[in-house]
């Protein structure tokens, strides 16, 4: 998850949804509750340990931390030198994601399928949506964080691309780096409130319309293979917090067009090749959940 998160446009949902721990993180996020506030206040350490399952969530945010730090690095260079490489790789870890994720669903009727529908339309117009100009205000700052957390617990979308959307990604950015206190405890406060909320509706969801829920989910994989497509050209351009002149709005095109336009290489052979590996390392992911299981 935590290599996921590197990469904008790549959800540490979709690898929690693939190596079968997605149920489990929702309940271990929804389960700071009331209950949770009470054992606290009993002083019981141990039951609200137990509570909250506490094993898990330092084991997995342990993981995430660990992956973080290890591969920022290392995809930050592929990202900038071997882009093509980089997105045929997680491309083809996404659509394994969909099809492995699909089977989940135990009965297909029309709403099923019209939840699967609405999920790719809606996982394609996040892709392509252009980022707005919006208010600095602390209550929007709150909003975004809260919104920005809730797609980053959902497969396929990407936080950091939501605040992109929502024009508060650089903003951010820069509040971080200047320390701007205020704003950064509001957006925690938000993502908070977000992450705790949405935990329990999408667990709830799960459990009362798990079929419907799972095709949206996937819907949302299918539609977001727009953003991962390795061979894109930059419609329009912005200049980062760093002074980088880089791609706002991209469009996808085929890998010899890629060349044409870009003047790049487009490594079609090695694009093919890990966007096989990556769709070969779900299905060993997914034999070695089931194996546990």
């Amino acid at each position: 998850m935590g290599a996921a998160d590197v990469i904008p446009g790549v959800s540490g949902g979709t690898i929690a949804f693939i190596s079968g721990i997605y149920e489990e993180l929702l309940n271990s996020i929804r389960s700071f509750n009331g209950s949770a506030i009470a054992l606290l206040f009993k002083a019981d350490i141990k039951g609200f340990w137990q509570h909250v399952n506490g094993i898990f969530l330092v084991v997995l945010l342990s993981g995430i931390a660990t992956s973080f730090l290890s591969f920022s690095k290392l995809m930050l260079y592929w990202m900038e030198y071997y882009p093509e490489m980089l997105w045929a790789f997680f491309f083809g870890l996404v659509l394994a994601s969909a099809v492995l994720v699909s089977k989940k669903i135990s009965r297909w009727n029309m709403p099923v399928i019209i939840g699967g529908f609405l999920g790719i339309f809606f996982g394609y117009y996040i892709t392509v949506a252009t980022p707005t100009q919006t208010t600095t205000a602390l209550w929007f700052i709150f909003l975004s964080g809260s919104i920005a957390i809730c797609a980053m617990i959902l497969p396929g979308i990407s936080g950091s691309f939501i605040l992109l959307l929502m024009g508060k990604y650089e903003y951010m950015m820069t509040a971080l780096i200047n320390f701007k206190l205020a704003v950064i405890i509001t957006f925690i406060s938000g993502a908070v409130v977000g992450l705790l909320s949405f935990s329990h509706l999408l667990n709830w969801m799960l459990k009362r319309f798990h079929d419907l829920t799972v095709a949206m989910l996937t819907g949302l994989m299918v539609g977001s293979l727009n953003k991962v497509w390795p061979w894109k050209k930059a419609v329009e351009t912005y200049t980062n917090h760093k002074g980088q002149i880089v791609p706002l709005i991209e469009q996808n095109i085929l890998p010899n067009i890629y060349f044409e336009v870009t003047g790049k290489e487009p490594y079609l052979m090695y694009a093919v090749a890990l966007a096989l590996a990556g769709f070969a390392l779900v299905y060993i992911l997914e034999k070695m959940s089931s194996e546990k299981n």
